[in-house]
């Protein structure tokens, strides 16, 4: 019987802030252990990891492909924590070793790269999911059981944001020199930075709280004579002819990470607030708002339970990854096993969920530079 998992890792090494959000979150997790990788593209700071990380240094890489060849049947999966010109070769390369991937998103700069990772991951039948680490707080779980339950009725409306201010100072930049470059750079980050950076969470958070599938959207981009979009608005129909709206920027002065998301239903709402994760707010027609809290009463459903510390403790960030991860080790262990993982095992974006963020920011360009016309989402 399997009770633990190995992995390694692709990106993340000291300097590297999406990395240590992954090494952190899966610390979380005892069954979880890091053995080996290809840290950075730079060999100084790689070797630097070795130790730092606690790996032998006879399994410290120095391109992916090494790794991938000397690593398959000894790690059960890898974490891509890359910038994303890198997502798609890296992941591609440990599927077809046979190696289960965990990417971070967006998966990958075009459709056809994003749909090319799933079929090769189906054609392997091989675990892979993408960090779209919001979907791993509990009360975005309870909300999604709370909807498919009914509590709100029909949704008719949805209203959603990701605002930030990490790249304000880029508009008084004549040159885009600061230290988040390659997101602003299309040679890295491909056709979009704005939307496939931040908005693409929002895009995968409704879906996965509501159900709600895109039809079609028109949207505005600003790139404020930069090369990519950094304010984009977007106004979306779902295939049960609901409309929504979403608004995502990165140049929102005095903003932090706050991503904002509110569903409105015929017989209720409900609220929630990246910056107060632990609270939705719920209202049901003819009654006041009330205020449910993570591991607190009046929460009724299954997700209710899967709080990590009691009521009244925050849980933050790294257990929403932590969650996430906890989910793709529990898939894995039972395929080890001969087992056959559970619809709450295998609840985690998967690749397909990667392939539906690309679509997403491929659309909204689109519509963006044809003068905001509608434009479908197969």
């Amino acid at each position: 019987m399997f009770k633990e998992v190995t992995y390694g890792m692709v990106g993340g090494d000291l300097k590297a802030l999406i990395g240590e959000c992954h090494r952190k979150a899966l610390g979380l997790d005892p069954r979880a252990k890091l053995v080996c990788g290809c840290f950075s593209a730079i060999d100084e700071l790689n070797d630097e990891c070795a130790e730092a990380y606690h790996v032998d240094k006879s399994r410290v890489y120095y391109n992916a492909e090494d790794m991938a060849k000397a690593e398959a049947g000894k790690i059960d999966f890898v974490s891509i924590c890359t910038p994303n010109f890198v997502h798609y070769s890296a992941a591609k390369t440990f599927l077809e070793h046979g190696i289960n991937v965990v990417c971070e998103k967006p998966l990958t700069l075009t459709v056809e790269e994003a749909e090319d990772l799933a079929r090769i991951a189906k054609e392997k039948k091989l675990v892979f999911a993408v960090d779209y680490c919001y979907s791993g707080y509990v009360m975005c779980k309870v909300m999604k059981q709370m909807i498919a339950r009914g509590d709100i009725g029909q949704i008719i409306a949805v209203n959603a944001n990701y605002i930030e201010n990490s790249f304000l100072s880029l508009l008084a930049e004549k040159e885009q020199v600061n230290g988040r470059i390659w997101r602003t750079d299309p040679k890295y980050s491909g056709i979009s930075n704005t939307c496939a950076d931040d908005g693409t969470h929002v895009e995968h958070l409704v879906h996965y709280v509501t159900g709600l599938k895109i039809k079609r959207l028109l949207a505005t981009t600003d790139t404020f004579g930069k090369k990519l979009d950094l304010n984009d608005n977007i106004i979306l129909e779902y295939e049960n002819g609901v409309h929504g709206a979403y608004w995502f920027t990165q140049v929102a002065c005095g903003c932090p990470n706050e991503i904002d998301l509110r569903i409105m239903g015929t017989e209720g709402c409900l609220e929630w607030h990246q910056t107060r994760p632990d609270e939705v707010v719920y209202i049901k027609k003819g009654e006041a708002p009330r205020t449910l809290c993570r591991a607190g009463d009046g929460i009724d459903v299954p997700a209710g339970k899967l709080a990590r510390v009691p009521f009244g403790h925050p849980e933050g960030y790294y257990i929403a990854i932590a969650n996430i991860y906890r989910s793709v080790i529990d898939t894995i262990l039972k395929l080890k096993n001969g087992e056959t993982p559970t619809e709450e095992d295998l609840d985690f974006p998967d690749v397909e969920t990667g392939v539906n963020g690309v679509k997403f920011f491929h659309a909204v360009v689109e519509s963006a530079q044809n003068n905001s016309k509608w434009v479908e989402i197969n």
